[in-house]
């Protein structure tokens, strides 16, 4: 660290002391004025000086920030932190000591933003038990804490309670296949897995971040689905549902594959609509579009099915290979991956039968096609001799001809012999059609 940078850091250090300084003065003594209107003058000042401190923090690098959080006492850290903009805390975070982190964790998380859940054994079910602070988390044994959306403050937090790295649910997807399902040395077995959330307007596979760790199991994702809530609801409900974090595990991937299912019927029901529309409507070509879009929609969900479940076989096979199963549960994960084989086969049906549909839209759409090829075809037959003869009659040769004949009746008679060629022609085109079609 250069001599300039040394004394950067010093002077960023001393103008945040002092303006902390000065804030507990000045509020101080306003607090203990008798004036009119003390309320609001003590709200103006608060607000002065708390809008200084904001803006000094906000200029100074997140560095030099995090090293001034911890030459702090643990009460100003505590203020200093509440003063840093939400989209810098993260930054700053990276690079703070764990003393600091801890200050930090002592302080109330839950808030209206905040979805972290915490799931302990009460009396065979599952217990919600309220989070808001560090103690609440010591305090209990959660055998299962979920998180949806987490910021990088939360896991932080979450993590030095339990001795564990939080994964960032933000780069899930920069996982390669092969750091799916790793376990570390301290013991604590990391596993992504992709879920299905099925919806009307779009279908997408959501990355869910696991970490099985000391018979707690903590879930990392995004965003709420719709297995989370069912298995909760479930837990709460039934005893002896769960008896282990483990069991959750298992049981979040069997709903997981029960939710595929029901996403498999709905793709039948999809495509049962789509083939009454192309198997009894000649004219698909009308609707060829909605038709279309409609098949390739039922197309892309079963490809999210067969690509879920195939991750969800992975991910069982992976706890069954690494023996961290009971015997029951070894069971109980074997009839997940009999559900999963079983659903391949519905996902292998219905490809055929999307590929059937689309062979059929198509066919039936070139088939109109054609038809109006035709049509264009027989109109241009027609016409040829009529274009032929209507070319003579446009020469010179033709006014010669019919010299000491008015030339209105010359050309009526002109006109009707045109339309009775097109008309001889037409016939004898619709001869040779019927004639095809009797062979």
């Amino acid at each position: 660290m250069t001599n300039d940078t040394i004394a950067e850091h010093q002077t960023s250090r001393q103008a945040v002391l002092n303006l902390i300084k000065k804030h507990r003065l000045v509020e101080d003594f306003v607090h203990k004025q008798d004036m009119p209107r003390h309320d609001l003058v003590e709200s103006l000042v608060r607000k002065q000086n708390l809008a200084k401190l904001q803006q000094m923090l906000n200029e100074i690098p997140p560095g030099e920030v995090a090293k001034i959080l911890e030459e702090l006492l643990p009460e100003d850290q505590l203020f200093v932190w509440d003063q840093i903009n939400d989209q810098r805390k993260e930054l700053i975070l990276r690079d703070v000591p764990i003393t600091v982190l801890q200050a930090l964790g002592k302080r109330e998380y839950k808030n209206e933003r905040t979805s972290i859940k915490a799931f302990e054994l009460h009396e065979g079910r599952l217990r919600e038990v309220v989070v808001g602070t560090r103690e609440d988390l010591i305090k209990v044994k959660p055998v299962w804490i979920d998180m949806v959306n987490p910021t990088f403050e939360e896991r932080i937090w979450v993590g030095s309670v339990f001795g564990v790295e939080m994964p960032d649910p933000d780069k899930l997807n920069d996982l390669e296949s092969s750091a799916r399902f790793y376990v570390e040395d301290s013991g604590a077995v990391h596993l992504r897995s992709d879920f299905l959330l099925d919806k009307e307007d779009v279908s997408r596979s959501v990355p869910v971040a696991f970490v099985l760790y000391q018979e707690t199991l903590f879930s990392l994702r995004k965003v709420d689905l719709p297995v989370f809530r069912l298995q909760r609801l479930r837990a709460l409900m039934q005893p002896n549902y769960v008896l282990d974090s483990r069991d959750v595990l298992l049981d979040l991937y069997a709903a997981d594959a029960e939710y595929s299912a029901d996403a498999l019927e709905d793709v039948y029901q999809g495509l049962r609509v789509v083939s009454k529309q192309v198997l009894s409507n000649n004219k698909i070509g009308e609707q060829a579009d909605d038709t279309l879009t409609a098949i390739a929609h039922e197309e892309d969900l079963n490809g999210l099915i067969r690509r879920n479940v195939l991750d969800t076989r992975r991910a069982v096979s992976f706890l069954m290979r690494s023996k961290f199963l009971t015997k029951q549960q070894s069971e109980d994960a074997q009839q997940i991956l009999r559900d999963i084989d079983s659903l391949d086969g519905h996902t292998s049906f219905i490809f055929d039968k999307i590929n059937f549909l689309m062979d059929a839209t198509v066919g039936f759409i070139n088939n109109n096609q054609n038809k109006n090829v035709k049509r264009l075809t027989v109109l241009s037959v027609v016409f040829m001799p009529l274009n032929v003869l209507a070319g003579i009659g446009g020469m010179s040769e033709f006014s010669m001809m019919t010299q000491g004949v008015a030339w209105p009746v010359s050309y009526g008679l002109f006109t009707v012999a045109l339309g009775i060629v097109g008309w001889l022609t037409f016939l004898l085109l619709r001869f040779f059609e019927r004639r095809e079609k009797s062979k």
